[in-house]
This record gives C-alpha cells, structure tokens and sequence, in this order.
C-alpha cells in the first residue's frame, strides 16, 4: 500500500500568480528544477495529482515513424529479446 505524507501549505502571491512552495514533496517523487510534470486536476474533489512527465523527446534526426517501428518490433520479439539478455 502507498504511503501518503500530509503537508499544509499557505497559498502565495508570485507576481501575478497565486502558489504554493513544495520542494520537500517534489524532492520526494523524484523531481528538480526544470522537469516537466503532468497535472490533473479533479475540481469536484479537489485534488490535485502531479506526476513527473515520462515523455521523452526524440533527439534530432530520429523520427517518430522509426520510434512507432521500433516500438512494434520490441512488443513483437519482447520474449526473444528477454531471453537474450539472461544469456
């Protein structure tokens, strides 16, 4: 089971937008100064859930069909290439 670590935080003014500071909580999932995070927000309940962002952008000179062909080779051939590496 997850463990969850309550902390309370004052909303702040930051130039003409409100915030709040959380470094200790960022710290803890992983996250520094310029990662990219996603962010949903349930306004029902409240909540507010941020994630550190798994997207990876490709370095230059790499398309996105060759990343989608590789993507399909490795789910084809996943097996073969697991076994290849307990060799």
């Amino acid at each position: 089971m997850d463990r969850m670590n309550d902390m309370e935080r004052k909303v702040t003014k930051f130039g003409n937008s409100l915030g709040i500071t959380m470094t200790d909580a960022l710290k803890q999932i992983g996250l520094d100064q310029g990662d990219i995070v996603n962010i949903a927000v349930n306004p029902e309940s409240g909540e507010i859930i941020i994630k550190k962002s798994t997207k990876v952008s490709l370095p230059e000179g790499v398309s996105s069909d060759f990343m989608s062909t590789l993507t399909d080779v490795i789910e084809e051939y996943d097996q073969t290439l697991k076994g290849l590496k307990d060799r």
